[in-house]
C-alpha cells in the first residue's frame, strides 16, 4: 500500500501549489459527489478523466486504484435494480430489474470514478508534508492536520510490517481454514501487529525529537504563488460551478 505512488512528476498539477489544491479541489470533488441524474456525472467523470491525463498519472496504477473502487460499485449493480421502485426492464426469475434502478446504479458509478480521479489526480499528485503544510497555512487545526499526516505517512509502514507477518506464517505452511487454530494464528498476527507498530512509534517519536520536533515541525521551505496556480485554481472553481448547475 503506497499512498505517494503518485506524487512523483513534473506535470502541472504536481507544481499546483497544495494551498489551491486544498482550496479550490475540495468543491468539484464535493460537486460529483453531490451530483444527480446523469449529465452532471457524465461532465465530472469526463473532468476526472482530463485531470488524470494532466497530471500524467501512470495508467496501470490509476488502474488498480479504480478497479478496487469499482469492486465496491459492483454491488450496487447487483441489488440496486432489483431494490428500486420503476418500470421493469428484464426479470431474474421472481425479481424485475428497474429502468430506474439501472440508471440510479450508474449514475453512483460515474460519480464514484469521478471522485476518485479527482482525488487522486489533486491531491495524489502531492507528498502528505506539503498537504499537511498547507493545511498549516489554511489554519486547519493543528492536531487534526498532525493526525492527517501520520495516518497517510504511516499507514504505509504497518501495510508493510503486516505483509511480512504474513509471509512468515506462510512460510510457516499456514494456510487460512475455518476453525480455532485459523482464528488464534489472526488473533496473534494482530496483537504482533500491535505491538511491532508501538515499538516503531517509539522510534520514530526519537527521531521527530532530534529533528527539532516541539509539538510542532519547523518549517524551512515555504509555498510561492504563481499565475498558473490561480489560472488552474480558478479552473477547478469554475469546474465546480458547472457540475452544480446541472
Amino acid at each position: 500500500m503506497h499512498l505517494e505512488e503518485f506524487a512523483q512528476g513534473h506535470s502541472p498539477l504536481h507544481r499546483l501549489d497544495p494551498r489551491v489544491k486544498v482550496l479550490a479541489g475540495l468543491p468539484p470533488i464535493a460537486a460529483a459527489a453531490l451530483a444527480s441524474g446523469l449529465r452532471a456525472p457524465a461532465v465530472a467523470l469526463l473532468a476526472g478523466v482530463g485531470a488524470a491525463l494532466l497530471g500524467r498519472l501512470d495508467a496501470r496504477k490509476l488502474g488498480v486504484r479504480l478497479l478496487a473502487a469499482n469492486v465496491f460499485i459492483l454491488t450496487l449493480w447487483v441489488f440496486l435494480p432489483f431494490s428500486h421502485p420503476g418500470e421493469a426492464v428484464f426479470s431474474l426469475g421472481p425479481l424485475a430489474a428497474s429502468r430506474e434502478g439501472l440508471l440510479y446504479a450508474l449514475s453512483i458509478t460515474l460519480k464514484a470514478n469521478a471522485a476518485v480521479l479527482l482525488t487522486i489526480a489533486l491531491f495524489g499528485t502531492s507528498e502528505s508534508l506539503a498537504l499537511a503544510h498547507a493545511l498549516v497555512h489554511l489554519r486547519a487545526p493543528r492536531k487534526l492536520v498532525y493526525l492527517f499526516f501520520f495516518f497517510s505517512r504511516y499507514l504505509e509502514l504497518v501495510h508493510e510490517e503486516y505483509g511480512r507477518l504474513r509471509n512468515a506464517m506462510r512460510i510457516r505452511c499456514f494456510r487460512p481454514r475455518t476453525g480455532a487454530h485459523t482464528y488464534r494464528s489472526y488473533a496473534y498476527l494482530v496483537g504482533m501487529l500491535l505491538v511491532r507498530s508501538a515499538e516503531r512509534a517509539r522510534r520514530l517519536y526519537g527521531a521527530m525529537l532530534l529533528r527539532g520536533f516541539r509539538g510542532h515541525f519547523p518549517v524551512i521551505d515555504h509555498f510561492h504563488l504563481h499565475g498558473r496556480d490561480l489560472a488552474l485554481g480558478g479552473l477547478l472553481l469554475g469546474l465546480a460551478l458547472v457540475v452544480a448547475l446541472l
